[in-house]
């Protein structure tokens, strides 16, 4: 079995349930201009490829020309919402630790804003240290493109092939593979297995407490 020297990981729906407040944030946009609410399932299919994205799906469809306005305010609700209800998955923190404790560089790699992400790395994450947590910002290439990806083990110095990197997307999977890491992908999150699967997961797990039985790390 090959040792892998790194993890790198996807935030939302891999790490962390931030689902409640990401549909939260997106109602509260709704609500304030007026248009139809969202459910929690349609919030969890809109999710993945960034929060312009996620307005583009959320508003009406005749309302493309209000996706600028709209993230304006979505970014500003968030903001203040991004660590109300998320918590880490189960057995998340105790993967994470025993990771650290063999001295295994861990970098977080998401479409998530990147004010976000580092809100919640340093409020739900900690005592874990994240050695790169990038996130969406303007000017920065999203995800499945893997440059933030890549410069994250070029941060850490780890070569691509000995780098594992864990989602629970389409998005995910593909990141992984364009960037020549392991691509694991991971059953608790916001997406079927069958997304894993089509997407060419080469590892696919369904609890972090298995993870050590098929990846080894060190």
């Amino acid at each position: 079995m090959k040792t892998y020297k790194a993890a790198i990981f996807d935030m939302d729906g891999t790490l962390t349930d931030t689902l409640e407040d990401l549909h939260d944030s997106v109602n509260e946009m709704l609500a304030h201009y007026g248009f139809p609410l969202r459910t929690l399932d349609e919030v969890r299919q809109f999710v993945g490829n960034g929060a312009r994205k996620l307005m583009i799906r959320a508003l009406p469809a005749d309302k493309a020309d209000f996706v600028d306005t709209a993230l304006a305010y979505y970014n500003d609700c968030y903001a203040r919402n991004c660590t109300n209800k998320v918590k880490p998955y189960a057995g998340i923190m105790t993967f994470l630790a025993a990771l650290e404790a063999k001295k295994i560089p861990l970098g977080i790699c998401t479409n998530k804003q990147h004010f976000a992400a580092v809100d919640i790395a340093e409020k739900v994450l900690a005592p874990i240290k994240f050695s790169a947590v990038s996130g969406d910002e303007p000017g920065q290439p999203r995800k499945p493109d893997p440059t933030r990806a890549l410069a994250i083990a070029k941060k850490i110095a780890v070569a691509a092939e000995d780098v594992a990197y864990f989602g629970d997307t389409a998005v995910d999977i593909q990141t992984a593979l364009n960037a020549g890491f392991l691509a694991v992908g991971v059953t608790w999150g916001f997406r079927p297995r069958s997304e894993l699967v089509e997407s060419g997961a080469q590892v696919i797990v369904d609890t972090p407490q298995e993870i050590p039985e098929v990846i080894r790390f060190g």
